[in-house]
Formats: structure tokens, sequence, C-alpha cells
């Protein structure tokens, strides 16, 4: 892999890593604590959404990202392997 193309794999990798990041985040702190009382005007089942994006909501948004990493880096990884 010559330099360009090394450059270009880690700016993609990066940058999936920032938006993953940036996903993460929002979900671990904008919607599990900043923004808790205004989702715990709706509910799922009898449990209020604030509460449960703090609880449940947030563990299965991470691994969504995992899965969501393993795919994205597979592709990014395909696409400069020549």
């Amino acid at each position: 892999m010559n330099q360009n193309k090394r450059q270009a794999y880690w700016r993609a990798n990066i940058a999936l890593i920032r938006n993953l990041l940036i996903v993460w985040a929002f979900v671990s702190v904008v919607c599990s604590i900043l923004l808790v009382t205004l989702l715990n005007n709706v509910s799922v089942g009898n449990i209020p959404l604030g509460f449960w994006m703090a609880q449940q909501g947030s563990i299965f948004t991470f691994v969504v990202l995992i899965f969501i990493y393993a795919i994205q880096m597979d592709k990014i990884d395909r696409k400069y392997k020549k």
C-alpha cells in the first residue's frame, strides 16, 4: 500500500471512529442525562423513556455501534486492500 492510500485509509478509519463516538456521546450524555426529564414524558411499556434510555437503550445503542464499526471497517479494509 503506497503512502497516499495509507493516509486515505487512516482518514476513513478516524472519520468512522469520530462519527461513532459522536453518536455514543449523544446517546450516553444527551439522551441519558440531559434530556431525561423530557424523555420521561414518553413511556416504553410502563417505563419512562428517559429511564429506559439510561438503563437499556444506551447499551443496545453501543452494541449496534460495535456491529456498525465492524461492518464499515470491513468495507474500508476491502476498499484500500488493493
